[in-house]
Protein backbone atom coordinates (compact mmCIF):
# COMPACT_ATOMS: atom_id res chain seq x y z
CA UNK A 1 0.00 0.00 0.00
CA UNK A 2 2.88 2.30 0.72
CA UNK A 3 4.14 1.79 -2.85
CA UNK A 4 0.75 2.68 -4.28
CA UNK A 5 0.57 5.78 -2.11
CA UNK A 6 4.11 6.83 -3.12
CA UNK A 7 3.21 6.32 -6.82
CA UNK A 8 0.00 8.34 -6.38
CA UNK A 9 1.91 11.14 -4.71
CA UNK A 10 4.37 11.28 -7.67
CA UNK A 11 1.50 11.20 -10.14
CA UNK A 12 -0.36 13.95 -8.29
CA UNK A 13 2.83 16.12 -8.14
CA UNK A 14 3.38 15.64 -11.87
CA UNK A 15 -0.23 16.59 -12.71
CA UNK A 16 -0.05 19.72 -10.51
CA UNK A 17 3.26 20.71 -12.08
CA UNK A 18 1.92 20.27 -15.61
CA UNK A 19 -1.25 22.18 -14.88
CA UNK A 20 0.60 25.05 -13.26
CA UNK A 21 3.29 25.17 -15.95
CA UNK A 22 6.02 24.42 -13.48
CA UNK A 23 7.18 21.19 -14.95
CA UNK A 24 10.83 20.64 -14.24
CA UNK A 25 12.91 19.17 -16.95
CA UNK A 26 16.64 18.82 -17.59
CA UNK A 27 18.31 21.79 -19.23
CA UNK A 28 19.68 21.20 -22.71
CA UNK A 29 22.28 23.63 -24.02
CA UNK A 30 23.28 23.69 -27.62
CA UNK A 31 26.04 25.98 -28.87
CA UNK A 32 27.56 26.76 -32.22
CA UNK A 33 30.83 28.63 -32.68
CA UNK A 34 31.07 30.75 -35.78
CA UNK A 35 34.38 31.87 -37.24
CA UNK A 36 34.75 35.55 -37.98
CA UNK A 37 37.15 37.63 -40.04
CA UNK A 38 37.30 41.00 -41.69
CA UNK A 39 39.44 43.96 -42.52
CA UNK A 40 39.71 47.22 -40.64
CA UNK A 41 40.79 50.20 -42.73
CA UNK A 42 43.76 51.96 -41.17
CA UNK A 43 45.23 55.36 -41.70
CA UNK A 44 48.96 55.64 -41.35
CA UNK A 45 51.38 58.24 -42.64
CA UNK A 46 55.17 57.99 -42.73
CA UNK A 47 57.59 60.77 -43.63
CA UNK A 48 60.95 60.30 -45.39
CA UNK A 49 63.87 62.28 -46.80
CA UNK A 50 63.97 60.21 -50.00
CA UNK A 51 61.43 59.11 -52.60
CA UNK A 52 62.50 55.47 -52.05
CA UNK A 53 61.24 55.80 -48.46
CA UNK A 54 64.38 54.44 -46.82
CA UNK A 55 65.44 57.47 -44.72
CA UNK A 56 62.81 58.15 -42.04
CA UNK A 57 62.61 61.73 -40.81
CA UNK A 58 62.77 62.16 -37.06
CA UNK A 59 63.71 65.84 -36.97
CA UNK A 60 64.35 68.75 -39.31
CA UNK A 61 67.29 71.09 -38.90
CA UNK A 62 66.42 74.41 -40.52
CA UNK A 63 69.97 75.73 -40.17
CA UNK A 64 70.91 79.37 -39.51
CA UNK A 65 68.39 81.85 -40.86
CA UNK A 66 68.43 85.63 -41.20
CA UNK A 67 65.49 87.99 -40.56
CA UNK A 68 63.16 88.06 -43.57
CA UNK A 69 64.52 84.78 -44.93
CA UNK A 70 62.56 81.73 -46.05
CA UNK A 71 63.99 78.23 -46.26
CA UNK A 72 62.43 75.08 -47.67
CA UNK A 73 62.85 71.34 -47.21
CA UNK A 74 61.47 68.68 -49.52
CA UNK A 75 60.10 65.61 -47.78
CA UNK A 76 58.23 62.53 -48.97
CA UNK A 77 54.97 61.43 -47.38
CA UNK A 78 53.82 57.83 -47.79
CA UNK A 79 50.40 56.38 -47.04
CA UNK A 80 51.21 53.09 -45.30
CA UNK A 81 47.62 52.49 -44.21
CA UNK A 82 44.90 50.54 -45.97
CA UNK A 83 42.65 53.38 -47.12
CA UNK A 84 43.11 56.68 -48.95
CA UNK A 85 43.78 59.68 -46.73
CA UNK A 86 43.75 63.47 -46.86
CA UNK A 87 46.90 65.23 -45.63
CA UNK A 88 47.03 67.93 -42.99
CA UNK A 89 50.01 69.66 -41.37
CA UNK A 90 50.09 71.59 -38.10
CA UNK A 91 52.85 72.93 -35.89
CA UNK A 92 52.96 73.77 -32.21
CA UNK A 93 55.08 73.75 -29.07
CA UNK A 94 57.27 76.76 -29.81
CA UNK A 95 60.30 77.11 -27.59
CA UNK A 96 60.66 79.90 -26.73
CA UNK A 97 56.97 80.70 -26.99
CA UNK A 98 57.76 84.08 -28.62
CA UNK A 99 59.30 82.31 -31.62
CA UNK A 100 55.78 81.50 -32.83
CA UNK A 101 55.20 85.23 -33.28
CA UNK A 102 58.08 85.58 -35.75
CA UNK A 103 58.29 82.16 -37.44
CA UNK A 104 55.65 80.36 -39.46
CA UNK A 105 55.55 77.13 -41.44
CA UNK A 106 53.64 76.33 -44.63
CA UNK A 107 53.55 73.41 -47.03
CA UNK A 108 52.17 72.62 -50.45
CA UNK A 109 50.19 69.45 -49.67
CA UNK A 110 47.34 70.62 -47.43
CA UNK A 111 44.17 68.68 -48.27
CA UNK A 112 45.84 66.46 -50.87
CA UNK A 113 44.42 62.92 -51.13
CA UNK A 114 47.04 60.16 -50.99
CA UNK A 115 46.13 56.64 -52.15
CA UNK A 116 47.26 53.48 -50.35
CA UNK A 117 51.04 52.96 -50.78
CA UNK A 118 51.32 56.24 -52.70
CA UNK A 119 54.28 58.52 -52.02
CA UNK A 120 53.97 62.28 -52.57
CA UNK A 121 56.64 64.93 -52.32
CA UNK A 122 55.91 67.90 -50.10
CA UNK A 123 57.75 71.16 -49.63
CA UNK A 124 57.84 72.62 -46.11
CA UNK A 125 58.75 76.31 -46.01
CA UNK A 126 59.78 78.11 -42.84
CA UNK A 127 59.23 81.89 -42.94
CA UNK A 128 61.22 84.19 -40.66
CA UNK A 129 59.75 87.62 -40.02
CA UNK A 130 61.96 90.53 -40.95
CA UNK A 131 61.21 92.10 -37.54
CA UNK A 132 62.34 89.08 -35.48
CA UNK A 133 64.29 90.11 -32.40
CA UNK A 134 65.67 88.45 -29.28
CA UNK A 135 65.48 84.89 -30.60
CA UNK A 136 68.74 83.12 -31.34
CA UNK A 137 67.52 79.52 -31.29
CA UNK A 138 64.13 77.86 -31.38
CA UNK A 139 62.35 74.53 -31.63
CA UNK A 140 58.83 73.43 -32.44
CA UNK A 141 56.88 70.30 -33.34
CA UNK A 142 55.51 69.51 -36.79
CA UNK A 143 52.58 67.10 -37.09
CA UNK A 144 51.70 65.60 -40.44
CA UNK A 145 48.41 63.75 -40.28
CA UNK A 146 46.23 61.74 -42.61
CA UNK A 147 42.47 61.47 -42.26
CA UNK A 148 39.87 59.45 -44.10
Amino acid sequence: MKEKRKYSLYLLSAIVALISGLAVSGLVTVTRTLSSSGTVNTINVEVFWDVSCTQVITDIDWGVLDPGENTSKTIYVKNTGSTAMMLNMTYSGWNPVEAGTYLSLTWDREGVIVAVDEVVSAVLTLHVSDIIAGITSYSFDITIAGSA
